[in-house]
């Protein structure tokens, strides 16, 4: 069983905090906000956090504000379209994810 959850986890694409905010065109602040109040997975690893690319651009999507900049600002200007799962997740199951991972 661990070495499944090791599996999925390791296929999965974990950003700096540096990074997380160019992606979504916020700054870095508003990213380390969201870790503190623990609104996306996140692991730390060295003393920095490593944060997964799909629960950040799910987070993105649920504030209109974060929205429009992602979409501005962020990688959004290069999308045509979002695919519906990263649209429609609520916030429950967003947390849910980080209680397993946590």
């Amino acid at each position: 069983m661990a070495n499944e959850q090791e599996n999925i986890v390791s296929n999965k694409l974990w950003l700096s905090v540096s990074q997380s905010a160019k992606l979504c065109g916020v700054e870095q602040k508003t990213i380390r906000r969201a870790i503190k109040a623990r609104q996306f997975l996140y692991v730390v690893q060295n003393d920095r956090y490593t944060i997964e690319t799909g629960s950040l651009i799910t987070w993105a999507h649920q504030s209109a504000k974060i929205k429009n900049k992602l979409n501005r600002d962020g990688i959004g200007k290069f999308v045509k379209e979002w695919k519906g799962e990263y649209t429609k997740l609520s916030t429950e199951k967003t947390s849910q994810q980080i209680k397993n991972i946590v």
